[in-house]
């Protein structure tokens, strides 16, 4: 399985980026994160924003995302949202307004019916 992470506000491409070399600096995850281009909608203009995939498979991989995801969110200074996709569900989760995103980032790893659906 693949998790999907986007994000939408402040510096885009910079935040992206900030993320993208924070989870490659987990052991853990490491190998298993790459940057994807979407699709773009029929309704856009231009490129389709970056994405970050990782491959989520047995190993603590999961485990090892939603604590290393969680813990930049705590960081961030900016106001951006964070989209996150697996299992056919998605939550986004506001960086300065969410009291604990690993829950939620679990839930939707874990399957469980988690908001935002």
């Amino acid at each position: 399985m693949d998790a999907v992470i986007g994000i939408r506000g402040g510096d885009e491409v910079g935040e992206l980026a900030g993320l993208v070399g924070w989870l490659r600096a987990e052991r853990e995850l490491g190998g298993a994160v790459q940057v994807v281009r979407r699709d773009i909608a029929e309704s856009e203009l231009g490129s389709g924003f970056d994405v970050i995939s990782v491959a989520v498979g047995s190993g603590g991989v999961g485990a090892a995302l939603a604590q290393s995801l969680s813990a930049w969110l705590r960081t961030r200074r900016s106001d951006i949202k964070v989209t996150f996709t697996a299992n056919g569900r998605t939550v986004e989760v506001d960086a300065r307004r969410v009291s604990d995103p690993m829950a939620l980032i679990t839930r939707v790893l874990d399957g469980d019916d988690a908001p935002g659906n």
